[in-house]
């Protein structure tokens, strides 16, 4: 039977009295918190130089997205296999302080794209694609200050990708086992609250910071964004992880052979495989409801489609209060256990959410308990691929779940919307329901009956400090 991963100290306490995890932690809500301040960034960038009179942001927007998107796709899977061979502390430093510099750049660069543009032929496109305006264009003028955008943004993501996994690594170098679960709890907590305070406070501090430099053109916003990756490497500097020094004259096997072990190794560990599924099935679940949520609140009584974004917040909040919930209580239990009753009880809301999409009331009640039981889904599942996955597949293993979690998350977002408008919002919202209850009791049935591997059975660092 699974270890419930039980401990005398329970909570959050043990966790918060170790420095070389407060050390993570607060680093990991720097560098957060620029993530976040990052994309306000880019849309106050193109709406002062790019956006033309009575002309959507989407599509410059849309196009940001992507660039920060394809990294993750190209390289999530590549960057663990480094991250496994290089110190995970050097990784989380110069992945933030590159980051930092970068953005840094940011004004000059546009100073020196401006006014220029890139002519893009287009005649290959069907005509339909091409009617921009009221007349047919043989070439795409591209500012090029936009591409500038797009290149950096694609730069940033890829560093990005270095980091994800190297801080999902770093976790259990710094706390014990038995706290593990109470780690993910605090990291998940903050990683919702920075979401909903980070989006909300972004734009307001960027123009706080832009009247502050009213002649300096973009440098205050910049400064700001720059100013929080920066402050996250210096943190982070600060981290001691008990790493040992690389041995110089090692040699690695070839990165696809690094990659396949890493593919192997979930196909060998069922635990693993089954927690990073419903992991997959819960990001695919809330990246179909952030499109869903526009019609949703189209239909609401008191909002509007462009006000979707508090029905995602409700069920951030939601998410918040499961993981301070579980930090406290869900040592007593299996993460499976805990991930079982996350997944029904999801199915249960999305049901609730199908049935009454026309109260705002229960609608609100519906997505934060969702959230709620979302958190017992993920946080879970994440301590579990930590506990179970042996230290020296960390990197593989993190940046395999990176990888495929961008991949899928990009279904969801692409097919909602349109499953949406072919079957209608009730049905779409029903099959959500019977997908996170089928995969909830199946990943349950699965881990209660596979075996583990017991060659890491190590009980995490040697001191608790």
């Amino acid at each position: 039977m699974e270890s419930k991963l039980l401990s005398a100290n329970q909570g959050f306490g043990p966790v918060l009295r170790n420095s070389r995890f407060l050390f993570l932690w607060v680093g990991q809500i720097f560098s957060q918190l620029a993530d976040k301040f990052y994309l306000v960034l880019m849309i106050a960038l193109i709406a002062n130089h790019y956006q033309g009179e009575n002309q959507s942001i989407s599509g410059w927007v849309s196009a940001i997205m992507i660039a920060n998107t394809i990294p993750a796709v190209l390289f999530g899977s590549l960057a663990g296999v480094y991250v496994d061979r290089w110190q995970k502390k050097q990784v989380l430093v110069v992945t933030n302080f590159c980051r930092g510099i970068l953005i840094l750049l940011l004004p000059f660069l546009l100073w020196f794209g401006d006014r220029q543009n890139i002519n893009l032929p287009v005649g290959w496109l069907p005509s339909f694609l091409r009617r921009w305006q009221t007349e047919e264009h043989q070439y795409f003028a591209l500012p090029l200050g936009f591409a500038i955008l797009l290149v950096v943004t694609f730069a940033v993501s890829t560093l990005t990708q270095f980091f994800a996994p190297a801080e999902q690594s770093a976790t259990p170098l710094v706390v014990r086992r038995r706290n593990l679960l109470a780690a993910n709890s605090l990291t998940t907590l903050t990683m919702m609250g920075v979401l909903i305070v980070g989006f909300a406070i972004g734009e307001p501090l960027l123009s706080l910071a832009d009247s502050l430099f009213p002649r300096a053109g973009d440098l205050g916003p910049v400064l700001v964004v720059a100013s929080c990756y920066l402050v996250a490497g210096i943190v982070l500097l600060m981290l001691k992880t008990g790493e040992k020094q690389a041995d110089p004259d090692l040699v690695h096997p070839h990165v696809l052979s690094d990659i396949q072990d890493g593919i192997r190794y979930l196909q060998e560990n069922h635990r693993v495989r089954n927690a990073l599924i419903q992991l997959l099935i819960l990001f695919s679940i809330f990246a179909a409801l952030s499109v869903l949520a526009v019609s949703m609140a189209a239909q609401l009584p008191g909002l509007k489609a462009s006000q979707f974004g508090f029905l995602l917040a409700f069920g951030g909040l939601g998410m918040a209060i499961g993981a301070l919930s579980i930090g406290y209580i869900g040592q007593r239990f299996s993460p499976t256990e805990l991930a079982l009753w996350g997944s029904l009880g999801m199915g249960v809301c999305l049901t609730g959410l199908a049935l009454f999409d026309h109260s705002l009331v229960l609608t609100f009640i519906a997505i934060t308990i969702m959230g709620f039981f979302a958190a017992m889904v993920g946080v879970p599942m994440q301590t579990l691929m930590q506990v179970e996955t042996a230290p020296e597949f960390h990197g593989k293993v993190f940046g395999l779940e990176n990888n495929v979690n961008n991949i899928a998350l990009s279904l969801p977002l692409a097919l909602a919307g349109v499953a949406e408008s072919l079957f209608g919002l009730t049905p779409v919202l029903l099959f959500l329901a019977a997908a996170a209850i089928a995969g909830g009791i199946l990943s349950w049935y699965i881990n209660e009956n596979s075996p583990s591997v017991p060659s890491h059975k190590a009980n995490g660092p040697s001191s608790s400090s």
